[in-house]
């Protein structure tokens, strides 16, 4: 029997998965070939909607899809990779009741994704938020909904992609709705906010500026978070801000498992990928896990969810070609787009060039975010309730959870759930941070 082993949970093992389902249908059936995910997390979080969850306009839980339940016909593995053995073909892992493992493969695809560098900040990971690790993101939206229900205590976001300007405008939102609003502080250590965006769509990010100005978030431009309190954040100009909740969007790191250590990467750490996606023989990679080359400017492609998406399909469908004995092909899409919410109804978007503001964009984003969730029924179930919180004007916050930081955080309208396969072309934004946030497009590359 042949196996393609994918590791990580995020956009890139699921759009693998798609990508072999379709092309290995038969041999699957006859059991000629398996497929096994080995994932740290039990379920794929669908970072698109991370402002929404934050805002209090959407449950958790409704981003969240069982693995099992989107990919139907792997053999999921709970735990930690810990390395890759390129010589014996092998991945040695610790499952989530600390038993070790291996699996051995044909075929590998790593969508392991990346993570915040948060110990290059002094007590951000001990006192402040981030959103990558699994439950963080939950813990955050429990923390803002008690602090907006409170006495208007401060936020401190720390990142000025289009990741924390998001986040910023969806913390300062549901702060309007409070007895006392939340005061907002956006922290950048560059001299502009999306720097990236203001070189192709100045426009759109002019916009995002203005809606930050509306809902009276304070931005400090050239200075870094340098420490965070269980008080507050200090700066890189000696101010000390004080607040009850810092969250950091500060990009992210490629997570690094031995024995890949020895390919070759870039300065971020990423494996650099040949045209295919390849690694070495028998071996790919796809999102933030690696360096992927535009098809026409040779650049790195973003660190988002869709290039994430797109890569990841292509990795399976390559992994497939190589499982039939046939040649590979180059990765060659070109991009869609970008977008970002600033509040149910409000955003901003770029398709193909193009920008789009307010609702049409907000529009046009959730349209195209939801052809990209694992689970029928839970698009369904979040159309719904952002669709109707636009038509009643704003935002439902239906959370009943403790604003406690529990430990470590890390810790059928549609027929009901079906198999993660579908061909959509979606316009994903940012989850930086994740990106990411950059989507938000956070992790799980």
């Amino acid at each position: 029997m042949q196996r393609v082993v994918l590791l990580g949970g995020g956009y890139v093992t699921l759009h693998a998965y798609d990508r072999l389902a379709r092309r290995l249908a038969g041999p699957l059936r006859r059991g000629e070939v398996e497929i096994v995910i080995v994932s740290a997390d039990a379920s794929h979080s669908f970072h698109g909607f991370t402002g929404e969850v934050v805002a209090g306009a959407l449950p958790y839980e409704r981003t969240r899809t069982p693995i099992t339940e989107a990919c139907p016909l792997a053999r999921f593995e709970h735990g930690r990779v810990v390395s890759v053995d390129l010589a014996r073909r092998a991945v040695m892992f610790e499952r989530a009741d600390g038993s070790p493992a291996s699996v051995g493969y044909d075929q590998l695809i790593v969508g392991t994704g990346g993570r915040e560098p948060a110990a290059t900040v002094p007590g951000l990971a001990e006192h402040g938020f981030l959103l990558r690790a699994p439950g963080e993101i939950e813990a955050l939206a429990a923390r803002v909904a008690s602090a907006a229900a409170g006495r208007g205590e401060a936020v401190v976001v720390a990142g000025g992609g289009l990741a924390g300007v998001e986040l910023a405008a969806a913390i300062a939102n549901i702060g309007r709705s409070g007895s006392e609003p939340l005061t907002v502080h956006l922290v950048h250590s560059g001299t502009a906010l999306l720097g990236e965006l203001r070189l192709t769509q100045p426009r759109l990010a002019a916009r995002a500026e203005a809606e930050l100005r509306r809902l009276e978030v304070r931005v400090r431009l050239g200075v870094r978070l340098t420490e965070v309190t269980p008080s507050g954040a200090r700066l890189s100009d000696g101010t000390f801000l004080p607040a009850g909740t810092v969250l950091g969007t500060i990009g992210q790191r490629p997570v690094s498992l031995p024995g890949l250590d020895a390919r070759l990467r870039d300065d971020l750490g990423r494996l650099v990928t040949a045209s295919d996606l390849s690694v070495c023989q028998g071996v790919w990679a796809a999102g933030d896990a690696a360096r992927v080359a535009h098809v026409t400017t040779g650049e790195p492609v973003a660190s988002n969810a869709l290039w994430a998406i797109k890569a990841g399909a292509h990795a399976g469908a390559n992994a497939a070609r190589a499982l039939h004995g046939r040649a590979s092909r180059p990765f060659t899409y070109r991009g869609l787009g970008q977008a970002a919410s600033f509040g149910l109804g409000r955003g901003i978007a770029e398709l193909y060039g193009m920008p789009f503001t307010g609702r049409l964009a907000w529009f046009l984003r959730l349209t195209f975010f939801l052809r990209f969730m694992p689970s029928r029924r839970r698009a369904a179930l979040v159309a719904r309730d952002l669709v109707q919180a636009v038509l009643r004007g704003g935002h439902r916050s239906g959370r009943q959870q403790s604003s406690k930081r529990i430990g470590d955080p890390r810790l059928e309208l549609l027929g009901g759930p079906r198999p993660f396969v579908h061909e959509q072309h979606p316009l994903l934004g940012s989850v930086d941070a994740p990106h990411d946030v950059g989507d938000l497009a956070v992790e799980q590359a």
